[in-house]
């Protein structure tokens, strides 16, 4: 199998609570506080995914740090869903999902 392309994602939100809220709805877990490290100001609140390194895939956090959603959650048949976002740097990517 081949590695996986990322070992750690993150998501710029605006709203933390209400994001917070939706991805521990939508994906049913319980995401835990992180602390800062000393090379990020105390000011940006970040919340971890859970993860497990012996399971595929990857893990990441939810960061209070601008980004914006340029295409809410569109159906891509038989492939489930996506939405498009857009990083604090102009760069867009998607968020694939299969419900």
């Amino acid at each position: 199998m081949a590695r996986n392309p990322f070992r750690w994602v993150e998501i710029y939100v605006q709203d933390m609570k209400r994001a917070k809220n939706f991805y521990e709805s939508v994906f049913q877990v319980k995401l835990e506080r992180l602390g800062n490290p000393a090379t990020i100001e105390d000011s940006i609140e970040m919340w971890s995914f859970p993860s497990n390194a012996e399971e595929w895939g990857c893990s990441g956090a939810l960061v209070k740090f601008g980004g914006k959603v340029e295409r809410g959650k569109t159906g891509i048949g038989e492939y489930g869903f996506i939405t498009l976002a857009v990083d604090t740097e102009g760069n867009v990517f998607g968020i694939h999902s299969m419900k």
